[in-house]
């Protein structure tokens, strides 16, 4: 491009021509290879820098972190190219040096979108930011987040900037439990000032979430990923802190907004920080029906609410609809698993509403169990995937549904999708689970009239209903007979 040249070469707001159409034209660029030439990288960088610091035009200062942005999508020296100085005057501009006034917002948003960039692509400046004030600007601002004077975007950023210092820092998050409560306050705001905006509404649910409030709620949701990841469960503050999380948590589960990808998307971030949430807190995801006349019958089950938990059913069916490539498949299924398994370990009510709905009492039973569209079928076919991390825990989320009964397990898995995890258990030859008797004998197994009429064709490995084959010796004589014999 001619225009790098240019900025290069020409001194200081002259070049406010060449840096708006290079911005304009490398918009969709992310790669610069004639940069490779010379020195011509660390060039561009510096008279960046050099009119960044000197220029009292808006613009053009603008222009510059926006030039950044784009250029620092190439990894390449990062580490070297983004000195303290530009660190510093990042900080400065993007407001998070909380000495100096807020600066124009438009010039704020596009230094913290640079920032963004450079940290997701350096993990030495992810350091850095730690260690310079940045993300001490960022924790301090994060706990004013409710002042109305702050613009949103340069709270959405504020929060994007701490997600991103959380993930590439590990030895950070200790030290950020404190954020936790301040986190899920922020969530629960959220929901108040949706709540509070379509009160008086008669189109729009008791909460409906704007495209700005989820974004927002998002990127609050992955920071909490982040520092509860090793949360500890001997900490009765912490975890009276994730039970009141789960609680908000179900609060989401539960609203709407503008957009089903919108929506999914922002199950797909509750349903990963659920994954991180002590088992005793998913009691938290339930409501006791106070009227059950508002309450469809089919989402009641023993004097609770279950909308939540069926609302997790429906995005894992949302998942299957999808089909996730192999390659894909721990990714995408994984954590929404690893959720309804820590349910049905850490609820009863929980546990009987999923085996309600996963593995209802049998009537078709002419149909291999891998073979449908019913959750059970799409189970059950994942129990032979190579991904063996995603087998084993499908499996386990079965054999919990099955109370941990062989028989049980056999009948709606059939034995050749469940060998993988008799083997592991040593339960190859039969026999009980020692996890068995942690189950009450109340949790009834009834057979349908279906089943019972077939279950003596049942083949057991197949797990389905087959036809008696002829013998072989049917159509033989007697002489022919007793030479096979």
């Amino acid at each position: 491009m001619k225009e790098i040249n240019e900025i290069i070469s020409t001194q200081n707001d002259k070049c406010s021509d060449s840096l708006k159409n290079f911005v304009k034209n490398a918009s969709q660029t992310f790669s610069f290879p004639e940069l490779d030439e010379g020195n011509k990288r660390k060039e561009l960088w510096m008279a960046l820098y050099n009119l960044a610091k000197t220029t009292e035009n808006k613009d053009n200062l603008k222009n510059c972190f926006t030039a950044i942005r784009i250029l620092s999508r190439e990894k390449q020296a990062l580490s070297e190219l983004v000195t303290e100085e530009w660190l510093t005057l990042i900080k400065e501009s993007s407001g998070l040096d909380l000495k100096k006034p807020m600066p124009d917002v438009a010039i704020a948003t596009e230094a913290q979108k640079s920032l963004c960039n450079i940290v997701f692509n350096c993990q030495s400046i992810a350091n850095r930011c730690c260690q310079n004030g940045i993300l001490c600007g960022i924790k301090e601002r994060i706990k004013r987040i409710d002042d109305a004077e702050l613009p949103h975007e340069v709270k959405f950023f504020d929060m994007k900037l701490f997600f991103l210092l959380t993930a590439l820092c590990p030895a950070e998050r200790k030290k950020l439990e404190e954020f936790q409560y301040i986190l899920v306050q922020i969530l629960d705001n959220i929901l108040r000032d949706a709540a509070q905006s379509h009160m008086h509404s008669d189109k729009l649910p008791t909460v409906f979430l704007s495209d700005d409030q989820i974004d927002m709620a998002c990127e609050v949701l992955k920071t909490l990923f982040n520092i509860t990841v090793h949360t500890d469960e001997k900490n009765p503050e912490l975890i009276a802190s994730c039970y009141n999380l789960v609680e908000i948590l179900r609060n989401y589960l539960l609203i709407s907004s503008t957009s089903l990808e919108k929506t999914w998307m922002l199950r797909n971030n509750i349903v990963n920080l659920l994954t991180n949430m002590p088992n005793e807190t998913y009691k938290a995801l339930l409501i006791k029906v106070e009227d059950e006349s508002k309450v469809p019958k089919t989402l009641q089950f023993e004097g609770y609410n279950m909308t939540a938990i069926y609302e997790i059913l429906m995005f894992l069916k949302a998942k299957f609809n999808d089909e996730p490539k192999i390659s894909s498949q721990h990714e995408v299924l994984s954590p929404v698993m690893t959720v309804l398994l820590k349910g049905a370990n850490g609820n009863r009510s929980i546990r009987k509403f999923l085996r309600h709905h996963i593995l209802p009492p049998l009537k078709d039973v002419h149909t291999r169990p891998e073979q449908g569209d019913k959750l059970r079928n799409h189970l059950c076919r994942l129990l032979t995937t190579p991904i063996t991390q995603l087998r084993d825990l499908i499996a386990e989320l079965l054999f919990v549904l099955c109370k941990k009964n062989v028989s049980r397990m056999i009948k709606y898995t059939g034995y050749g999708n469940a060998a993988g995890l008799f083997a592991q258990k040593g339960l190859l030859a039969g026999g009980r689970d020692e996890g068995e008797d942690d189950f009450t004998s109340s949790d009834s197994d009834s057979e349908t009239e279906e089943y019972a009429e077939y279950k003596h064709g049942i083949n057991p490995v197949v797990g389905c209903y087959q036809e008696p084959h002829a013998s072989v010796t049917d159509d033989m004589t007697d002489e022919q007979v007793s030479q096979v014999l």
